[in-house]
C-alpha cells in the first residue's frame, strides 16, 4: 500500500510547516490529488489517520481536490482532458496520447491552530 508512504511524507511536510511556523494544531489538510495518480483515496483517508496519531495533525480532516488528467494528441497536436487513461483523443479519436497531467499528488493548503 504505497497511500502510507504518501500519507507519511505529506506527515513530514506538516510537522516541519508546524516547526518553522510555529502552529500547533491542524484541523484540515487539503490534497491535490489527480486522477492518473494511482491513489485509493480511502486507503490515504486511512493510513492518515494512522500517521497523524500523536502529531499535530492527529484528528485533521483531510479533503482531496480533484485534478483532471491531460495529455497531449500526437495526431491533432491538442492538449485533452481524459477521464480514463486510456481513452482516445476526445477531438479527433487519437489513441496516440502523451500524459501532460492528473499525475501529480501535491500538498494544497492545511488549516492551522
Amino acid at each position: 500500500m504505497h497511500e502510507m508512504s504518501l500519507c507519511e511524507s505529506l506527515l513530514g511536510v506538516i510537522e516541519e510547516s508546524a516547526r518553522q511556523e510555529g502552529f500547533t494544531k491542524v484541523t484540515c489538510v487539503r490534497v491535490e490529488v489527480g486522477r492518473f495518480a494511482g491513489v485509493e483515496l480511502p486507503a490515504m483517508r486511512f493510513g492518515f489517520e494512522v500517521v497523524a496519531r500523536g502529531t499535530v495533525a492527529e484528528g485533521a480532516r483531510l479533503d482531496f481536490v480533484d485534478v483532471p488528467a491531460s495529455a497531449w494528441c500526437f495526431d491533432c497536436g491538442q492538449t485533452v482532458v481524459l477521464e480514463n487513461r486510456l481513452d482516445p483523443c476526445p477531438l479527433c479519436g487519437g489513441v496516440r496520447l502523451q500524459p501532460s497531467g492528473g499525475t501529480e499528488i501535491r500538498l494544497k493548503d492545511m488549516e492551522v491552530i
